[in-house]
């Protein structure tokens, strides 16, 4: 049900309760009891009607305040963010529940600052592969201009930008795609991509499995915890990883990575940040001098 939907149902329960007040204490003449109130054919009340009217009009508006106001809490909570990439590099953006977003030039997404307790919802504009975090209890689900889409935990790239066809390609996991003009949804799993065919949803078999490292050969971020690039970047690089100090996990930074390796992206950011590197292994750790 609709919020609309529902909004609607809410004001018919307070008329009906009015109603029923109002014909208990005996202010309905018999045209109102029958539903027929001529233009011009105002009732005549008493001074005790008139209160008692008034009581329940007040009463009416009391209850409607206390949704709006309570909706307006709920919204306040959750307040709408915007990330748009106006340029041409990949803009990673790391999401409440740690999910990663990687936005193509052009595209946007709006989500909530903090996501429901029982669902995760954003919108897309564009084109952008997603590394969603698993949560069966919270289901991901993205909104875009021709279909909807629900994931439990998987990565996948959308295509969405106006210019083609609606495309999804799943490069892990299972993602549920409902069309939105007809309602018609498919399953597409690791391996595959669905597409929009004379208005129907058509599963083959993915033909370019290199359209996912495109979007991390150069990747930029914009005010992200360091803590979160280096989780984009380990999870995009070989057998080498980076790592933090804890007090140094939430240090903000813009920055820019064009198919760097591990070792070099550990010296810009120590080079930008004012940190020493230390290598264990396959583990280098960014700390303070």
């Amino acid at each position: 049900m609709t919020r609309k939907e529902r909004d609607n149902r809410r004001t018919d329960q307070a008329w009906n309760k009015v109603y029923h007040r109002l014909e208990k204490d005996g202010l309905l003449t018999c045209k109102e009891k029958e539903g027929v109130i001529p233009y011009g054919d105002i009732p005549r009340l008493t001074t005790r009607k008139i209160v008692l009217l008034g009581l329940q009009v007040a009463a009416i508006i009391s209850f409607f305040l206390i949704i709006h106001f309570n909706r307006t809490e709920e919204e306040a909570d959750r307040p709408l963010l915007t990330r748009q990439n106006t340029e041409t590099t990949t803009l990673a953006t790391t999401l409440e529940d740690g999910s990663i977003v990687y936005l193509a030039g052009n595209a946007a997404i709006r989500y909530p600052e903090h996501f429901q307790p029982d669902k995760r919802e954003i919108s897309l504009q564009g084109n952008a592969l997603f590394d969603i975090a698993g949560n069966r209890q919270r289901p991901f689900l993205i909104e875009t201009e021709d279909a909807r889409i629900e994931v439990l935990g998987t990565a996948f790239n959308i295509k969405s930008d106006g210019f083609q066809p609606f495309e999804l390609s799943v490069q892990r996991g299972l993602v549920k795609v409902t069309l939105k003009k007809s309602g018609q949804d498919v399953h597409v799993k690791a391996g595959e991509t669905v597409t929009v065919s004379s208005r129907k949803l058509q599963v083959i078999q993915t033909k370019d499995s290199g359209q996912f490292d495109e979007y991390v050969r150069q990747i930029r971020f914009k005010d992200e915890r360091l803590a979160d690039i280096l989780r984009v970047i380990n999870l995009n690089t070989g057998d080498i990883s980076l790592k933090t100090t804890p007090e140094l996990a939430n240090r903000t930074l813009t920055v820019t990575f064009d198919n760097n390796s591990p070792e070099s992206i550990a010296e810009l950011l120590c080079f930008a940040l004012n940190l020493k590197s230390t290598r264990i292994n396959n583990v280098i750790t960014l700390h303070k001098n």
